[in-house]
C-alpha cells in the first residue's frame, strides 16, 4: 500500500513538474546520491567511472550586453490636401537610447515613394535624417504632391520603420 501511495505522490509531482516547466527555464539539478557512470570507450567499450564526490561551483560572471536601437514610437500623419496642393508634414521617431555615435546608423523606411491613392503615380515621399546622433530624431518629414492624387476620399497606408548601419 505505502508503495502505491508513493508512486502516485511521485505522479502528482511530476506532473506539476512538466506544468511549471513549460512556464519556466528548467533548473539543472545536482546528483543527490553518489553513482557509478557507464561511459562509452573507444572501440565501443564500457568502461566504468565511478564519482568519488559532487559538489557545487559558484563563479562570478560578468558579461556586456549591447542593446540594438529600436524605434519605439508610432507615427501617425494625418493630412488634408486640397487640389493641387504640395505639403510637407515633419515628424519625429523616437529610439529606445542614444546612439554610442553619430553617423553610425540611419532610419530605413520599408517605402520612401509611396502611391497612396494606388492610381500608378507616385504621390507621397519620406525624407529622413542620414544619420542618427540622438534619441529623438526630429529632420524626418512626408512631402505630398496633390496634383498626382486622382482619387478622392481617405487613404491609408503602412511603413514599417527599423534601424540599420550606414554602408
Amino acid at each position: 500500500m505505502a508503495i502505491l501511495i508513493s508512486i502516485f505522490c511521485f505522479l502528482i509531482n511530476f506532473s506539476i513538474l512538466i506544468a511549471v516547466g513549460e512556464s519556466f527555464p528548467a533548473t539543472p539539478l545536482l546528483p543527490s546520491i553518489l553513482s557509478d557512470r557507464f561511459e562509452q570507450g573507444e572501440n565501443s567499450e564500457a568502461t566504468l567511472r565511478r564519482l568519488l564526490s559532487t559538489g557545487v561551483l559558484e563563479v562570478q560572471l560578468e558579461a556586456d550586453v549591447v542593446v540594438p536601437l529600436e524605434v519605439i514610437s508610432d507615427v501617425h500623419i494625418k493630412a488634408l490636401v486640397i487640389d493641387d496642393e504640395n505639403l510637407e508634414i515633419p515628424f519625429e521617431v523616437e529610439l529606445n537610447k542614444k546612439p554610442e555615435s553619430s553617423g553610425i546608423y540611419r532610419l530605413h523606411f520599408s517605402k520612401t515613394a509611396l502611391d497612396i491613392d494606388n492610381d500608378g503615380v507616385i504621390d507621397t515621399e519620406i525624407f529622413a535624417s542620414k544619420n542618427i546622433d540622438s534619441k529623438r530624431i526630429k529632420d524626418n518629414y512626408v512631402k505630398i504632391t496633390g496634383k498626382n492624387i486622382s482619387k478622392e476620399g481617405t487613404h491609408k497606408k503602412r511603413v514599417y520603420i527599423t534601424v540599420e548601419v550606414n554602408d
